[in-house]
């Protein structure tokens, strides 16, 4: 079973990160509205799926503001973070921080995204809640690339996600 750390503790989580290469499932999350949102709804861009803890916590906030600069000016790519924060709370988040590029989706409801893509937390303080992983997925819903953060306070490689992005545009 694969672990994060947080804050230098280990923690479980529930698998290994779907591999690169593969299709990407489809799960479902509930979107501001209230209304179900899914993967295969996002259609055919480039898809960046955020997975994080909470969009209540200081890195997690950061990862959000720092990918929605930095996809302000790419055509074809659709961003979707996703916790099991309530709705509520994750469009409050974005509209306080001007997030446009970069769409918010709950798992609290359907428990699909850290099932399917294992970035559940098994133990530990977080438990049940989503490691730290950042995914991208190609305009075909194959999966291109994928980081499990070891460290939860720590934020994702930026650099690698975004190349990942570029080669497929």
């Amino acid at each position: 079973m694969p672990t994060v750390t947080l804050k230098g503790n280990p923690v479980p989580v529930k698998g290994d990160l779907p591999a690169i290469d593969t299709s990407a499932e489809n799960f479902r999350y509930v979107k501001a509205d209230l209304s179900e949102g899914s993967l295969s709804e996002l259609g055919d861009k480039v898809k960046v799926i955020l997975a994080v803890p909470s969009l209540d916590t200081g890195v997690c906030a950061i990862e959000t503001k720092k990918f929605n600069e930095k996809l302000a000016d790419k055509l074809g790519v659709t961003a979707l973070v996703i916790s099991k924060d309530l709705p509520f709370a994750m469009n409050r988040f974005c509209e306080t921080n001007a997030i446009e590029n970069v769409t918010s989706g709950s798992d609290f409801r359907y428990n699909e995204f850290s099932q399917t893509y294992n970035t559940e937390m098994t133990d530990g303080p977080l438990k049940g809640l989503s490691s730290r992983a950042v995914f991208v997925v190609d305009q075909n819903n194959q999966i291109r690339y994928t980081e499990l953060v070891p460290e939860i306070t720590q934020e994702p490689d930026y650099e690698s996600a975004m190349k990942a992005i570029d080669d497929l545009l």
